[in-house]
Order: structure tokens, then C-alpha cells, then sequence
């Protein structure tokens, strides 16, 4: 039921972050729906795309916030309007009681989080040849997801490197 409850919110903020003629409001929209993801992927027990997302999440939203602000898009008006105040709450509220049921969901320290742990060390090295149980398991085992998480990283940085950028901006 929570996992339904923050994909109708992802929904909701990727309209808002469409519909909205403020950049500003936009780009704080899909802020949300990342951080939403992050939350996701923890709630679902993927504990590594969780944190690629959230670095990858971050670094994306310093730079749109970077190029837009650098422009003088928006005028920021200095009234605080209760509606904006009590959604920014609610949705904080929101996002904290997840991070809690996703954090309180965790083994204890110690204990394995998945089972099949247990077999990459019991039989990596005669599966893999490899001396090193650590290389073995990120190479050999799960080479795929490594694959993914250093082309997310890559395309993050590659994509920070060409707006920041000086030499070349009209």
C-alpha cells in the first residue's frame, strides 16, 4: 500500500513539475520525484540504487538549479502563502515517516540482508577464480549492475561537466 501511496506522489509532482510555469517549482517537483525513487528502491530493499539514485539525484538538481538561478528565469515573490507552507510539511512529514518504515525495515547490524551473500563467499573462489572475494562478487557475480551504476555515475558527471562548463557559453 506505500508503494502505491509514493508512486501516485511521483505522479502528482511529474504533472506539477509539467504543468507549472514557474522553472524554479519545476525543478523542485522533479526533485521530489527522485528523492520519491530513493525512497522506493529502499521501501523494495535495493539498498545500492538507492544511494546511486540519490547521489545521482542530487548532482542533477545543483546543476539545474545552477543553469536556471544563472539566468534570472524566475522572480521569487517574498509572500509565504499557507497552502505552499502546508504541502512543503505534509510532503516533508511524508517522505521522513517513509525513510523511518524503510530504515526500521533494515536487519540488524550484522546480519546478511540477502542469503545468496552467503554463497558468494562459500563458493566464489572456486566459481571464479578469483583471489580477491570482493573483485570476484563485483566482477563475476554481479557485473551487470556494476555496469549500471558506473554509466549512471558516468552520464551524471559527463552531463555536470557540459553545463558548468566556461569555455564555449555564449
Amino acid at each position: 500500500m506505500e508503494l502505491y501511496i509514493i508512486l501516485i506522489i511521483m505522479i502528482i509532482g511529474s504533472l506539477v513539475a509539467i504543468k507549472t510555469r514557474n522553472i524554479l517549482s519545476s525543478i523542485l517537483s522533479i526533485g521530489l520525484v527522485g528523492l520519491l525513487l530513493c525512497v522506493a528502491f529502499l521501501y523494495l530493499g535495493a539498498p545500492d540504487i538507492a544511494i546511486t539514485q540519490l547521489v545521482v539525484e542530487v548532482v542533477v538538481l545543483i546543476v539545474m538549479l545552477r543553469a536556471t538561478i544563472n539566468k534570472n528565469i524566475i522572480i521569487i515573490d517574498k509572500t509565504l502563502c499557507f497552502p505552499a507552507i502546508a504541502m512543503v510539511v505534509f510532503i516533508i512529514g511524508f517522505i521522513l515517516i517513509f525513510f523511518h518504515r524503510a530504515i526500521s525495515d533494515l536487519p540488524e547490524f550484522g546480519r546478511p540482508l540477502m542469503p545468496v551473500s552467503g554463497e558468494y563467499l562459500l563458493s566464489g573462489l572456486e566459481k571464479t577464480g578469483a583471489a580477491n572475494i570482493v573483485a570476484s562478487i563485483i566482477l563475476d557475480f554481479r557485473a551487470y549492475d556494476t555496469l549500471g551504476e558506473a554509466t549512471v555515475i558516468f552520464v551524471a558527471i559527463a552531463g555536470a561537466v557540459v553545463l558548468l562548463r566556461k569555455k564555449g557559453k555564449i
